[in-house]
């Protein structure tokens, strides 16, 4: 089941329209969960960060044990062919994917060079920046790398992600505040975190519980050119009640305010907005 809509779908060397079928029943992806993916962006006819998103769909795979089929920079033309078929404007969500085919050792290990590859587009507009959204706690933690893939963007991680993100709407807010094994804050349901307190930007350190994401790295480097200052730090939910401002990075919608965690409310401030403004001015240098 798509989210988006006008899908078009890169599969065993071609392209097809529409939202085809690339799994079979007993595909080891489908039965083990071994599936890794990874999403960027095209908007105002900009791609920023396409390749660095493909080159992590390989690291991806290899942290599952799927073999990875296609080089990041053959994955990037096959992504700009099948972008520059939408219309001018278009916001598209850009999805490669690999899953292992077949299993060794009793069916539970992926077998080594059988992969299937995808890579699927979909247009999805770009949320309002204007439109903050709100924060709440959940019951349930991130994983450590000890007991899950927590360094690759593979599917069966987010299962968890949406008990956190149900649980949150459930209680009426946007998404949940996410802590890790050790009670520290990690990252959202959907997307790093960060807050803002006396005019410094800080943001969870990468322990390994979390994908310290793309866009995370993107907006720090961009923030710190700027003369701003950023910090990777242990922080925990008190920090976040305490901070002046909060805001979320993502490939799906780059920088989003949030206006509210729990019954603590923020304005949608001028360090937020400079974060957007860092990053928005930097895409333009990264057309289709």
């Amino acid at each position: 089941m798509s989210f988006g809509k006008n899908i078009r779908t890169f599969f065993e060397g071609q392209w097809h329209e529409g939202d085809i079928p690339v799994m079979r029943a007993a595909d080891h992806g489908i039965w083990q969960g071994s599936s890794v993916f990874d999403g960027a962006r095209l908007f105002d006819g900009l791609a920023p960060d396409l390749e660095a998103h493909c080159a992590r769909t390989n690291r991806s795979a290899e942290a599952l044990m799927i073999t990875p089929t296609v080089a990041p920079e053959e994955m990037v033309a096959i992504a700009r062919e099948g972008l520059r078929k939408y219309a001018p404007g278009a916001a598209v969500y850009v999805r490669p994917m690999y899953w292992a085919l077949n299993g060794s050792d009793l069916g539970v290990a992926p077998a080594m060079g059988a992969t299937g590859f995808a890579l699927c587009l979909e247009e999805v507009p770009m949320p309002d920046p204007e439109v903050a959204t709100t924060l709440t706690t959940t019951s349930f933690r991130r994983p450590v790398l000890a007991d899950n893939v927590c360094n690759a963007k593979a599917g069966c991680l987010y299962p968890n992600n949406a008990r956190m993100l149900v649980e949150a709407n459930r209680k009426g807010f946007g998404n949940a505040l996410v802590q890790d094994a050790m009670g520290n804050v990690a990252e959202t349901a959907t997307a790093n975190v960060w807050m803002v307190k006396d005019g410094e930007y800080f943001t969870p350190v990468a322990n390994g519980t979390f994908l310290a994401g793309l866009t995370r790295k993107r907006v720090m480097g961009l923030l710190r050119a700027a003369g701003e200052t950023v910090h990777e730090a242990v922080l925990t939910l008190e920090d976040f009640r305490s901070a002046d401002e909060i805001f979320l990075t993502g490939n799906f919608a780059k920088v989003t305010a949030v206006k509210a965690f729990d019954d603590r409310t923020y304005a949608h401030g001028p360090a937020t907005r400079k974060a957007r403004e860092v990053y928005m001015e930097w895409a333009l240098t990264q057309p289709l």
